[in-house]
Order: C-alpha cells, then sequence, then structure tokens
C-alpha cells in the first residue's frame, strides 16, 4: 500500500531520551523544570530514573523549598547521595525531619559549596556547623537564623576556616555573645551584611568590633539587641564607609544622636526620625494628618 512505502521512507520520530544525557538534556533542559516535577519523571521508566539520578548526581542547587518542607528523611539522603558538585544548600523550615545524621553526609561529600541556608532547622547541633566550617572553606553565605544550637565554640571554627565569608544570618542565636561576635568579625573582615537580631547578648562591644575590622559591611541587623547604646552606632558611622542600611528598631538606648550621623549620609534606617514618629503617633491619636508649618 502507498501509506506503507510512506511510512518506510519517513525517518523515525526521535524520542527526548535519544539526545545527550549529559551534554543537552541535563544542562539545558532538566535544569528548567521544578524538583518535584522531576521526581515524578522518575516513575516513567528506567531510563528516565536513571536521567533524573543523573541530574541529581549534577546539580548545582538544592532547595527544599520546591519539593516542601515535609521531605523524608530517606528521600533526602537518596536525593543527594551520589552529589559532590553542590554549590547552594537551602533547608530553610525543615526542623520535622532534619538531623546531623542527614546533613552531615552531604555536606561532608561537597566542597564547594559557598552557599547555606538552615534557617529554622532547630533539630541539628553545633556539630553541623563545625562540619560546614571543615568541609566548606569557600563558604560565602551562610543563614543560621532562628539556630539556637549555635554556640561560641562552633562559630570560633567557623571563623577560623571559613574567611571568605560575606553574609552571615545569626538572627536569635541566642547563646552567642559579643565574645563570639568579636572573634567572628575578626577572622571575616570580607563581611558585608550581618544580622545579630533578636540577640539580648549583643552589646557595644561586638558592634564595635565589627565597625573596625569589616570596613566592607553594608547591612546590619541589630534589632531587638537591647544591650546596643549610642557610642558603638557612633563608631560604626566613621568606620564603616560603605554601610547602606541599618536596623536597630527596638534598641531602646539608642537616640538619634548617634542615628542622625549615619541618616545625613543616606544610610536606610528602620526607624524614623524623632518629628516624623511625633507626626505618626499625633495622626494616630486624631484621625489624620495634621498640617504643620515648620517654617521659621
Amino acid at each position: 500500500a502507498p501509506w506503507r512505502l510512506m511510512m518506510s521512507l519517513t525517518p523515525p520520530r526521535g524520542c527526548l531520551l535519544d539526545l545527550p544525557w549529559e551534554d543537552i538534556l541535563v544542562p539545558h533542559i532538566l535544569c528548567h523544570l521544578p524538583l518535584q516535577q522531576l521526581l515524578s519523571l522518575q516513575r516513567v521508566s528506567k531510563s528516565f530514573q536513571s536521567l533524573i539520578q543523573l541530574y541529581l548526581a549534577n546539580m548545582r542547587c538544592f532547595d527544599s523549598s520546591q519539593i516542601g518542607p515535609a521531605i523524608p528523611r530517606a528521600a533526602f539522603v537518596n536525593l543527594l547521595k551520589d552529589n559532590e558538585v553542590l554549590q547552594q544548600l537551602a533547608l530553610q523550615n525543615c526542623s520535622d525531619w532534619l538531623t546531623d545524621r542527614e546533613l552531615l553526609p552531604v555536606i561532608g561529600q561537597n566542597h564547594h559549596l559557598h552557599q547555606i541556608q538552615l534557617k529554622g532547622c532547630a533539630q541539628l547541633s553545633r556539630h553541623a556547623l563545625v562540619a560546614i566550617s571543615l568541609s566548606c572553606p569557600n563558604l560565602r553565605r551562610l543563614s543560621l537564623a532562628h539556630c539556637e544550637w549555635v554556640d561560641s565554640l562552633s562559630l570560633r571554627s567557623l571563623a577560623d576556616h571559613c574567611k571568605a565569608l560575606e553574609a552571615v544570618d545569626l538572627t536569635a542565636c541566642r547563646q552567642l555573645k559579643d565574645e563570639a561576635i568579636s572573634y567572628l568579625v575578626q577572622k571575616c573582615s570580607r563581611l558585608k551584611s550581618l544580622s545579630l537580631a533578636v540577640n539580648a547578648n549583643v552589646g557595644d562591644v561586638a558592634v564595635e568590633e565589627i565597625a573596625k575590622c569589616c570596613p566592607e559591611l553594608e547591612h546590619l541587623d541589630l534589632t531587638g539587641c537591647l544591650r546596643v547604646k549610642n557610642d558603638s552606632i557612633r563608631v560604626l558611622a566613621e568606620y564603616c564607609p560603605k554601610l547602606r542600611s541599618l536596623k536597630v528598631k527596638h534598641c531602646h538606648n539608642v537616640a538619634e544622636s548617634s542615628l542622625s550621623i549615619l541618616r545625613s549620609r543616606g544610610v536606610e534606617l528602620d526607624v524614623e526620625p524623632p518629628l516624623q514618629r511625633a507626626l505618626v503617633l499625633l495622626q494616630d491619636m486624631v484621625g489624620f494628618a495634621p498640617f504643620i508649618n515648620l517654617q521659621i
């Protein structure tokens, strides 16, 4: 029949899996698909399972939020068991399942990590931070927000081994005191962003050491650091010419007399000038914005 002759002359339609895996599929196609969809593809066939395993072994960035916070422990271990080339690892708010047992093998075999996000991972221990410091010499960004297991000894290890750090988030790491923060900034003078928010143990000693050791500092969060006072803010203004933003809300001992120096330089502050605060308060009380002539 004519249609059989045409079929015999037509080249067979290619299959996706016929494309080169390492040169085409992994770096140029699979990287654009959400991780959740890639994991679903594993169930299509054994060939797709092998392809996805190859992709996972060569993945540069892993973000648990693409799957959901409640990843089964065994699934997480299986996903990254063959990967030794990770550069970014984001495991924020995985406190329900992530422990040292799952994290340490991943850290131990990935020495190229330069960004790690562990915000809210409450079941880890200081051993996790020590492992990071020993395995990730090129680490540049690290978030340990709300990780109350971070102590001065593990932070010292981080400072000794990760001197390329540029951004560190220590929000609500309540074990840390001035001495630990001072040691960190003495060793990591390239810091551009640092958060010490919600830590009542941090005071002027740490802030002054930050100012003197980190001339590249651009962002500093001291929200709720009740022991910070005017003197250290003045030192910060003197030694950090590149500072772009400072958060001092709920720092009751920091007044406009020190903040005005930074305000005049265009530094973004999270507290308004006293006059502006008074106008806002008045507006809240009377229900309208008063028109006040400030010209003399």
